[in-house]
């Protein structure tokens, strides 16, 4: 891939979108953890992830934190049979229920004025205002961080790119409960609606105004 211009990334046009970093996914203790999912690349994956949402605020670059909340009268049909016919049981869709411990942030959140969207399951735009609050704000160029790669980043970003936005992933400041998953889904994103990019260079691109 080419070097790509940081004026892409100008904080007049992009927005970061933080991706269910919530205790459920990512905290020690908590649903993915007592499952026995592989912890390190999350955590390396959060620490990065902070340091752009530091980077987006120094640069006035809106912040979008998004968050799954999930309720036994909005678990979907399709939903519960998947979990069922794949061996998980009915209760896997009760995760980062209303109410609970597990649906809070993990290790980030918004401050006061920032934008929050919840959503039901995995694309932040369905059944949400997200699309809306973006184009109010003029916003073309959506950077993407948070969990997991291969779930809630990728059905993000597929539908944002249907959606006219131009789409990447911050590749370092998401992840998967497995390095090779997540790289698989870089790849595949890669090949059709998502470019991967270093948070660094994000970062820098941030920093210019800045400095001028």
């Amino acid at each position: 891939m080419n070097k790509l211009d940081p004026a892409i990334f100008a904080p007049a046009h992009t927005a970061l979108l933080v991706i269910d970093i919530q205790k459920d996914f990512g905290a020690p203790g908590f649903a993915m953890a007592q499952a026995g999912m592989v912890m390190e690349p999350v955590e390396a994956a959060l620490a990065a992830s902070i340091r752009l949402i530091d980077a987006a605020r120094s640069a006035h670059v809106p912040v979008v934190f998004i968050r799954v909340i999930t309720r036994p009268e909005t678990d979907s049909r399709a939903v519960r049979r998947f979990f069922e016919r794949i061996g998980y049981g009915a209760d896997a869709a009760a995760i980062c229920r209303a109410g609970t411990e597990g649906a809070a942030y993990y290790r980030v959140a918004p401050e006061p004025g920032e934008i929050e969207v919840e959503k039901t399951l995995y694309n932040a735009f369905a059944g949400t205002r997200l699309e809306t609050i973006l184009r109010e704000r003029g916003i073309e160029t959506l950077v993407l961080c948070g969990l997991t790669t291969d779930c809630c980043v990728d059905g993000t970003a597929r539908d944002a790119f249907e959606r006219n936005f131009d789409v990447f992933i911050a590749r370092d400041a998401c992840a998967a409960f497995d390095p090779q998953t997540h790289e698989n889904a870089l790849a595949i994103l890669g090949t059709h609606s998502a470019i991967a990019v270093d948070s660094a260079s994000v970062r820098e691109a941030w920093a210019v105004p800045a400095k001028a």
